[in-house]
């Protein structure tokens, strides 16, 4: 996984609520046992017409909102545990994702995928997409060593919450597999003193 210590990034916006894993991955998609590809059919129902030519009017296909960070409405990850939901987030190039509420199992596999769930007050997300409206090309910047969410054009932040483990692990890059092997000498060493 990439490191990730702070971000600053144009947003692309999903002012909808109660988003669920099967709106953002269809279950047709799910017969794929690696990741590749995920990210091409990421909103895939809203994202393209049945003859698979994209809808003009869905934000992703729209070039006006580009970003690393996309900006949700309140219970983004809802539904089924797929964590081809977090892969589909995560190919489609996504580092972070902004809402109010996320569902507690997406949240975790949205982190152990490297992508970071930055849950807000639904006063500050209200405030997001109120200064989209006049300025498409704001930016918000995501501090982790801070824990600090920053909206760039009314200059407020507010803190959010993070697992300490799942921080460590974001800002060092590792997965749990690299975070475990990280502490081998200490493993052999603990394994050795019980002998």
């Amino acid at each position: 996984m990439e490191k990730f210590k702070k971000l600053t990034s144009s947003i692309v916006p999903l002012p909808i609520e109660n988003v669920d894993t099967d709106q953002i991955i269809p279950a047709r998609f799910l017969k794929a046992v690696n990741k590749e590809g995920f990210g091409d059919n990421l909103f895939a129902d809203w994202r393209y017409n049945k003859d698979g030519s994209p809808k003009i009017d869905f934000v992703l296909n729209n070039s006006q909102f580009i970003g690393s960070i996309l900006v949700a409405g309140k219970n983004f990850g809802s539904g089924s545990s797929r964590e081809h939901a977090a892969w589909a987030i995560a190919g489609y190039g996504f580092k972070v994702i902004v809402s109010s509420f996320f569902a507690d199992i997406f949240r975790n596999n949205a982190l152990n995928n490297g992508v970071l769930p930055v849950m807000v007050s639904p006063e500050f997300l209200s405030e997001i997409f109120y200064d989209l409206q006049s300025n498409s090309a704001m930016t918000l910047t995501i501090d982790l060593e801070n824990q600090t969410i920053t909206n760039n054009v009314n200059r407020k932040s507010e803190k959010f919450e993070i697992n300490p483990y799942k921080k460590e692990c974001l800002i060092k890059g590792l997965d749990d597999i690299d975070y475990l092997l990280s502490k081998k000498d200490l493993i052999e060493s603990y394994e050795k003193s019980i002998d």
